[in-house]
């Protein structure tokens, strides 16, 4: 009799622990297809610093900066693949959350300690970044199709792209981004186009320079390293893998790790068709001369400023969903298991709303002089001239 009681208490509390999980946004849905994983993956790497890739080659040259660029293309697609295997190590287990394989690693509370800080850093810090570029954008695209309209604070730009993804926030899983998330890659190849069509179209330019142009041996260094960072740093993406594999399908016969392989292999080929043409034509027609933004250098045609910000918004919008949704994950999870709410709409709309609320105002906070020059080092995506704005004046981003 006992043991029948155990049995039906055990059965109950696998059917609660199911419905939760067919709750939770990073695994309430597992009917995504291969392709999913290949514009989530360039929506989440593609963007972060691309448009700095030629100013880094001006800093390495043309042997180190090739080979480097290459070698963080195969790295990183080494460690990609790496975590793609290590999703279902485990025979019978998915590891759905990056903490989820950090416990296995170190165990249940160092695991969580070690990942969760880490990976919440980079995804709500990249959630604010977007969210102040994308405002900023929005106002540079008004400012450059209608010079003559009333110019509106950047403040207020920034209150209408929170507006777009407190909308789209109340998407209840990663799955149903999707439609967004491929907006957003498509664009993220798109502006990457346009900086080195626009550089091949203007043409080598008259006494090119590729030599190294530090005034000290420890200026050298220094560049090169700063040089290797923005490389480093152009390669980003790594922390929402593990929940974009949770949202395939896997059987013993078919493990996820098949399509979501298929998926990085084509979102790394994306990669390599935004990011080699970008820096190497930047370079090979600017030389030492090519700005950090590599749209600065090609001397800001109206067209060019107004596409790439409209594009570049696109993109933000995209990629904030993407890294967003593991946040709401890991607050979702924490009310309905820890605080023991129950999982319903309202409780997800108030949730999120409240994180979405709390990245304006984090973004609105962070317009001071110190953190842009911060952001400015960062997120090179897109450029402004001329902009006069509560604390800050003509910035680069």
């Amino acid at each position: 009799m006992v043991d029948l009681v155990d049995d039906a208490a055990a059965a109950e509390a696998e059917r609660q622990k199911k419905a939760i999980e067919d709750w939770l946004p990073v695994t309430a849905s597992r009917k995504a297809k291969w392709w999913y994983s290949a514009f989530h993956n360039i929506t989440a790497m593609v963007g972060a610093g691309v448009l700095t890739l030629p100013y880094a080659m001006s800093k390495m040259g043309w042997g180190p900066g090739a080979v480097i660029l290459l070698l963080s293309w195969i790295i990183t697609l080494f460690t990609l693949w790496q975590m793609v295997e290590m999703h279902e190590m485990v025979p019978g287990v998915r590891f759905d959350r990056y903490h989820e394989l950090g416990q296995h690693a170190f165990g249940e509370k160092l695991g969580l300690y070690i990942i969760v800080p880490q990976q919440l850093l980079v995804e709500v810090g990249t959630c604010i970044a977007y969210m102040v570029t994308g405002g900023k954008s929005m106002k540079k695209v008004q400012e450059t199709l209608c010079p003559t309209c009333t110019r509106i604070r950047t403040s207020y730009w920034i209150v209408i792209f929170s507006s777009i993804n407190f909308v789209l926030c109340q998407c209840p899983s990663f799955n149903s981004i999707s439609a967004v998330s491929l907006a957003a890659a498509v664009m993220s190849i798109a502006y990457s186009t346009i900086a080195w069509v626009a550089s091949l179209q203007k043409g080598v330019q008259p006494g090119v320079d590729y030599s190294y142009n530090a005034h000290s041996t420890i200026d050298g260094v220094f560049y090169f390293f700063v040089a290797m960072g923005e490389v480093a740093f152009s390669y980003a993406g790594h922390n929402v893998v593990l929940e974009i594999q949770a949202t395939i399908p896997s059987t013993p016969e078919n493990p996820s790790k098949k399509a979501m392989w298929k998926g990085v292999v084509v979102a790394y080929i994306g990669v390599a068709f935004c990011y080699l043409p970008v820096a190497f034509v930047g370079y090979y027609v600017f030389g030492n001369t090519v700005d950090d933004n590599i749209l600065i250098t090609l001397e800001r045609p109206p067209w060019l400023i107004a596409a790439a910000n409209i594009f570049v918004v696109i993109h933000v919008v995209g990629g904030y969903q993407v890294f967003s949704m593991p946040v709401f994950d890991m607050i979702e999870t924490f009310l309905v298991k820890q605080i023991k709410l129950p999982p319903c709409f309202i409780l997800r709309f108030c949730a999120r709303t409240i994180f979405v609320d709390s990245m304006y105002h984090m973004a609105q906070t962070l317009q001071t002089e110190e953190i842009w020059l911060v952001l400015d080092n960062q997120l090179d995506l897109h450029c402004s001239w001329d902009v006069v704005d509560d604390t800050s004046s003509n910035r680069l981003f």
